[in-house]
């Protein structure tokens, strides 16, 4: 009897490694590489939509794709998936949303503001941001311009900014432009420069991130790059794939640390040898990477960095 248990103990757990359907469980599947032993914990927003701790452990996942999303300081986590913004609890009970208007395309931008309302961004035949109450009531109604009727192609992450505007970067229009609440745009940045490779380089703007001193850091994607503007929106650091070996595929979403380094999402990296996040110091040297078979990261947010959690959520 004592032999029989062991025999079935040994199927059991070989059932187990073999992940129930005859292929061996890769338990190493996400996991961060930095020679200078930076561990982040970040969340993920693509097609998977996860929260990855500092061991590189999957604590909390939603079953649905994603575009933006933070992590908020009750422990809920605000996303945007299948045209609906959302704060679920970590076991996943929804307890605030706000659905695409029936008139629109997509939902993309999910941001909750210091003064409790959600920020979000709705494309299609009326481009607009929305700033939402706690019981969704539009308390902000922001006229986008795009310059294109393509739904997809008029916005990604926009962002509102501490002198109450709001900042958007539009792909096809090669700009980003700064916006009052009244619509009136106040400022602008090119993003198809001649020293950037002009507009054949496709230097579509997916992120807008204001930093204290005033500049501005986006992600080109298409044209794999990520650029830093001065205030008036002259090229002040960059880096692209000559600097990074490849890395840059599609970079989407970003963040810009405390430390000044940038971390950068490469949302079409297919090669398995090279990762779907990874982090660059002021002087362009690769100082972590995040390796997940089974992410593209679209959107992200570094929430923690060996233990101290990062608390400026404007940088993202």
């Amino acid at each position: 009897m004592i032999h029989f248990m062991k025999f079935f103990s040994l199927i059991f757990m070989l059932l187990v490694a073999l992940d129930f359907n005859g292929t061996a469980a890769d338990k190493s599947q996400i996991r961060q590489v930095s020679s200078k032993g930076i561990r982040h914990s970040i969340l993920i927003c693509g097609k998977t939509t996860q929260l990855i701790n500092e061991n590189s452990e999957v604590v909390w996942e939603a079953k649905e794709s994603s575009r933006d999303g933070y992590v908020l300081s009750n422990g809920n986590i605000l996303y945007s998936s299948n045209n609906v913004a959302k704060e679920v609890t970590r076991d996943n009970k929804i307890v605030w949303s706000y659905e695409l208007a029936k008139a629109n395309q997509e939902l993309g931008t999910a941001v909750r503001l210091p003064n409790g309302n959600t920020m979000v961004v709705e494309r299609g035949p009326k481009p607009r941001l929305l700033e939402l109450s706690k019981n969704k009531k539009v308390m902000i109604e922001v006229p986008l311009k795009p310059e294109t009727t393509n739904g997809h192609m008029q916005t990604r992450m926009a962002r509102k900014l501490a002198n109450g505007n709001y900042i958007v970067p539009h792909l096809l229009a090669f700009k980003i432009k700064e916006y009052r609440a009244d619509g009136m745009v106040v400022n602008e940045f090119k993003t198809d420069l001649q020293e950037l490779g002009g507009r054949q380089a496709e230097n579509w703007p997916f992120t807008a991130i204001r930093l204290s001193n005033g500049n501005t850091v986006s992600n080109l994607t298409h044209g794999n790059k990520t650029v830093e503007f001065d205030k008036n929106g002259k090229v002040v650091w960059r880096v692209d794939n000559f600097n990074v070996e490849g890395r840059f595929a599609d970079p989407c979403g970003g963040q810009r640390l405390p430390n000044g380094n940038t971390v950068i999402s490469s949302y079409a990296q297919r090669d398995p040898k090279k990762p779907r996040v990874f982090e660059v110091d002021r002087n362009k040297k690769v100082v972590w990477e995040l390796f997940h078979k089974d992410s593209n990261a679209h959107g992200i947010h570094v929430v923690s960095t060996n233990g101290k959690r990062l608390s400026d959520l404007s940088l993202k």
